[in-house]
């Protein structure tokens, strides 16, 4: 499809790939997310992030990694609510 009144100018080098199918998401990514404020997904949203990756729930709040398979569960359905690409630091 074209969107009416779009031209780009693209090179020779320029690979174009079919997205049938697909939903495309251009944004910014932040690497270092420390997940414990409930407004954060927004804050980023509205920021242009897409794609959100760290951790942060559980005994240790304050670094970026999630405690064990438990608190990485609780984290991973939570995430599902939001219109956000999601990347979990675990350990344990």
């Amino acid at each position: 499809d074209t969107q009416p009144g779009v031209d780009i100018v693209i090179g020779p080098g320029t690979e174009i790939i079919s997205c049938e199918g697909a939903i495309a998401t251009a944004g910014a990514i932040d690497v270092h997310v420390h997940f414990d404020s409930a407004g954060l997904v927004e804050e980023a949203i509205s920021s242009g992030i897409t794609t959100m990756i760290g951790g942060g729930l559980g005994p240790v709040t304050v670094g970026i990694t999630s405690s064990g398979p438990t608190n990485l569960a609780r984290m991973l359905r939570a995430a599902e609510a939001f219109p956000m690409n999601f990347g979990f630091i675990g350990n344990g």
